[in-house]
C-alpha cells in the first residue's frame, strides 16, 4: 500500500490541480500538490531504509495489462535498492521544487496548471523507476517526454519556449524510436518483456545471432545498442544533446526538475537497470564509454564561454551525465548511481540558486550584466558557493573531508584508470577525459560565481539597486539541498561504492567492495606477469574503483585539475577583470566555435531540418495541392458545386415556368412509352 501511495499520489495531485482549477483555486492547487509530494517524499525515505538496509525487497502486483498469446505485460512495481534510491531522488527533489515554485511562480496567472504539470512529471518518472518490465518502463519513458514538452513550453506565448519544447520532443522521438526497436528485439529474442526473465536468459542467448539489414549481428549486442540509443536521447548524450540547453526556456523550477531528478537521469537508470544485458555486450559497452567521455568533454568546452547563467549549469549537467555513462560503460554501475544520487542535490541547488539570482535581478539571466551581488544576496551566494564546491569536487584525497561531488566524481575517475590498468577498452581514455573535464568544470563553475557575485556591478544600476534576497519559500529548499550537497557523499560512500556496497545493492545492480576490487586488481597484474589466463571482460567490468587501489598521482589528479581551474578562473575574472572579454573579441575561431555550441544546431539545420522542410513542401505542393485539393475541393467537389449552382437557375419561382417544365416532362415520358411500345412489337 505504501508503494502504491508513493507512485500514484502525485498522479492524484496532478488530476485534482489540473482538472478542477476552479474548485481548488491557485492556492488550493499549490497546497494539494505540494502536500501530496511531501507525503510521497517521506514515504520514499522510509522505503529507502526498509529496502536498502532491512532487505525487504518485493514486487507489488497491480493489474494485468497485456496478455496476447506469449506477449504479456503486467502493471507491477519492482522494489529493490536501485528503485529505492531513485524514489528518494525523484520525490525529494520534486517536493523541494514544488515548495520553491511557490515563490518563483508567485506572479504567474496559471499556477494551477504549472503545479499539475510538475506532479504529472513526477508520476511519470516514478512509473519509470518502479517498472518491472520493458513495456511499463516505456510508458513512464514517454510520460516523462510528454511532461517535459508541457513544462518547457509552459510559457507558450514565447516563441522561443514553443520552439524549445518542440525541439526537445522531436529529438527525444529519435532516441525513443531506437528504444522501441530495442524493446521489440527483446521480445523477439527472449519471448518476454519481464526483467527477471530476460536477465536470467542473457547468458544463454549470448551466442545467438540476429539478421538485421542483411547483416549477422550478435543478438545481445543489437538489443543493448538499441536500448542505449533511447538512453542517449533521454539523457542528452553527444549527437542527441541539442534539446537540453534550449530546455532552459521553461521556468527555472522545471530546469531543476528535468536536470537533477527526472528526465535526464532516466537514461542512466535504464543502462544500470539493464546491466546484465550490457555486461554481455562488450562492443556496446565500449560505445557507451566513448559517447559518455565525449559528452563530458564536449559539454564542458561549451560551458566555458556561455553567458546565460542557466545555460552554463545546463551544459554542466550534460557533462556530468557523460561521467555517469562512461562509468556505466566500464561496468561501474554503482559508481554511476552514486554520482547520479549526489548530482541530484548539488545540481538542483545550482539551478534553484540561479533562479534565486534571476528573481532577485528582475529576470535578468545574462551574467555580463551582473556582478557584486554577494552583498545584495548573501544567502543565495552561500548556497551557490556550496553547489559549486560540490560540483567541482572539492575535498582532500585519501580523507573523508569533501563535499558530495568529491566522493562520487573522483571514484569514477579513479575507477576509469583502474579499468584501463586492467586492460578494459577505453579505460585510460575515459580517465584522461574525466580529468580534463574536471579542470574545465572547475573553471566555468567559478566563472559563474565570480561574474555573478563578485567584482563591480556591470548591469543596469536601477536593477542592481533593487536586487534583493528571495523569499523564504525559495530559501528553505535551497537549505535542504545544500545539506545534501555537503553530506550526501561522505554519508553514503560506503554503501554505494565502499565496503558495504554488495549488501546495500543486494543484486539490484553490479557492486563490489574496495577489498574485492583490490584482489581483482592484483589478480590482473599476476596473470599479466605469469602469462596466466586473464579475467574475462565480465570479470574486469566488476571493478568499482577506490582510492586505496590507484597510484598517488591518479588519486590527486582530480584535485589538481580542480585547483588549476579555480586559479585560472580567479586570475581571468577577478585579478585581470576584462581580459576575458578582450580575448573573446580577438578570437576568430575558438570562441565563436565554442559559443555557438560547435555549430551543431547549424549542422543539423543543413543536414536534417532544411531537408525535412523541403520534403514537407514537396508533399504539400504535390500531395495536398495537386492531388488532394486537385481531385477534391478543386476537382470533383468543384464540379459538383458548379452543377449545383447551374441547377439552382431552374428554380425561378414562377408557376408558368414550372407548368412548362411539367408539360415537357410529360411529353418526354409519353414519347418514351410510345417508342418503347413500338419497338417491342
Amino acid at each position: 500500500m505504501m508503494y502504491l501511495a508513493i507512485v500514484f499520489l502525485p498522479l492524484l495531485a496532478a488530476a485534482v490541480a489540473g482538472l478542477l482549477p476552479r474548485l481548488t483555486g491557485h492556492l488550493g492547487a499549490q497546497i494539494i500538490t505540494t502536500g501530496i509530494l511531501a507525503v510521497s517524499a517521506v514515504l520514499s525515505l522510509y522505503a529507502f531504509y526498509d529496502v536498502a538496509y532491512l532487505g525487504h525487497e518485493k514486487t507489488v502486483e497491480i493489474a494485468r495489462w497485456f496478455s496476447i498469446g506469449a506477449f504479456e505485460a503486467n502493471w507491477s512495481l519492482r522494489i529493490d535498492t536501485l528503485t529505492a534510491v531513485m524514489l528518494v531522488v525523484v520525490t525529494f527533489v520534486s517536493c523541494l521544487v514544488h515548495i520553491y515554485s511557490w515563490g518563483y511562480m508567485a506572479e504567474d496567472p496559471h499556477k494551477s496548471r504549472f503545479f499539475a504539470y510538475l506532479s504529472l512529471f513526477t508520476f511519470a518518472m516514478l512509473m519509470l523507476v518502479t517498472a518491472d518490465n520493458f513495456m511499463q518502463i516505456f510508458f513512464g519513458w514517454e510520460g516523462v517526454g510528454l511532461s517535459s514538452y508541457l513544462l518547457i513550453g509552459f510559457w507558450y506565448k514565447k516563441s522561443t519556449a514553443n520552439a524549445a519544447a518542440i525541439k526537445a520532443f522531436i529529438t527525444n522521438r529519435v532516441g525513443d524510436f531506437g528504444f522501441a526497436l530495442g524493446i521489440m528485439a527483446v521480445f523477439v529474442i527472449f519471448g518476454s518483456l519481464s526483467f527477471d526473465t530476460v536477465f536470467a536468459e542473457v547468458d544463454g542467448k549470448s551466442g545467438q545471432m540476429f539478421q538485421f539489414l542483411g547483416m549477422q549481428i550478435a543478438a545481445i549486442e543489437l538489443v543493448a545498442f538499441l536500448l542505449f540509443i533511447g538512453a542517449m536521447g533521454k539523457s542528452a548524450q553527444f549527437f542527441l544533446h541539442v534539446w537540453l540547453p534550449d530546455a532552459m526556456e521553461g521556468p527555472t523550477p522545471v530546469s531543476a526538475l528535468i536536470h537533477a531528478a527526472t528526465m535526464v537521469t532516466a537514461g542512466v537508470f535504464l543502462v544500470v537497470r539493464c546491466g546484465p544485458i550490457f555486461d554481455a555486450a562488450p562492443f556496446t559497452s565500449g560505445f557507451i564509454t566513448i559517447i559518455g567521455a565525449t559528452t563530458a568533454f564536449f559539454a564542458a568546452t561549451i560551458g566555458l564561454v556561455q553567458n546565460d547563467i542557466k545555460r552554463v549549469v545546463a551544459y554542466s549537467t550534460c557533462s556530468q551525465l557523460g561521467y555517469m555513462f562512461f562509468a556505466a560503460g566500464l561496468g561501474m554501475y554503482n559508481a554511476a548511481m552514486f554520482h547520479l544520487f549526489t548530482h541530484a542535490f548539488f545540481k538542483a541547488l545550482l539551478f534553484l540558486g540561479a533562479g534565486s539570482v534571476i528573481v532577485g535581478m528582475h529576470h535578468e539571466q545574462d551574467m555580463r550584466k551582473m556582478g557584486g551581488l554577494w552583498k545584495k544576496m548573501p544567502l543565495t551566494w552561500a548556497f551557490m558557493l556550496i553547489g559549486t564546491l560540490a560540483l567541482t569536487g572539492f575535498g582532500i584525497p585519501g580523507t573523508y573531508f569533501g563535499l558530495s561531488g568529491f566522493f562520487s566524481k573522483d571514484v569514477i575517475i579513479e575507477g576509469a584508470y583502474m579499468a584501463g590498468d586492467a586492460g578494459r577498452n577505453f579505460g585510460y581514455l575515459a580517465f584522461w577525459v574525466g580529468v580534463i573535464a574536471a579542470l574545465m568544470t572547475s573553471f566555468y563553475s567559478w566563472r559563474v560565481i565570480f561574474m555573478t557575485f563578485h567584482g563591480k556591478p556591470r548591469g543596469d544600476e536601477h536593477t542592481f539597486a533593487h536586487a534583493k534576497e528571495s523569499p523564504l519559500s525559495m530559501m528553505v529548499p535551497l537549505t535542504l539541498l545544500a545539506a545534501g550537497a555537503l553530506f550526501a557523499g561522505v554519508l553514503f560512500k560506503s554503501d554505494f561504492v565502499g565496503s558495504n556496497s554488495s549488501e546495500f545493492w543486494r543484486g539490484s545492480t553490479v557492486a563490489e567492495t574496495h577489498e574485492s576490487a583490490l584482489k581483482d586488481d592484483h589478480a590482473v597484474a599476476k596473470s599479466s606477469n605469469d602469462h596466466e589466463p586473464k579475467p574475462s571482460d565480465h570479470e574486469k567490468k566488476q571493478k568499482s574503483g577506490g582510492e586505496h587501489h590507484v597510484p598517488t598521482w591518479v588519486l590527486w589528479s582530480p584535485f589538481v585539475a580542480m585547483a588549476l581551474g579555480f586559479v585560472f578562473s580567479w586570475w581571468l575574472y577577478i585579478r585581470r577583470a576584462g581580459l576575458a572579454d578582450k580575448w573573446a573579441e580577438q578570437s576568430k575561431f575558438l570562441h565563436p566555435f565554442l559559443y555557438n555550441k560547435w555549430y551543431f544546431d547549424e549542422l543539423y539545420d543543413v543536414l536534417f531540418v532544411n531537408n525535412v522542410k523541403r520534403f514537407g513542401d514537396w508533399f504539400w505542393k504535390l500531395g495536398d495541392q495537386r492531388i488532394i485539393d486537385g481531385f477534391g475541393p478543386n476537382g470533383f467537389a468543384a464540379v459538383t458545386a458548379a452543377m449545383a449552382r447551374k441547377a439552382t437557375r431552374l428554380q425561378t419561382g414562377f408557376v408558368y415556368h414550372y407548368a412548362f417544365l411539367m408539360l415537357i416532362g410529360l411529353v418526354a415520358f409519353v414519347s418514351w412509352v410510345v417508342l418503347r411500345g413500338v419497338g417491342g412489337q
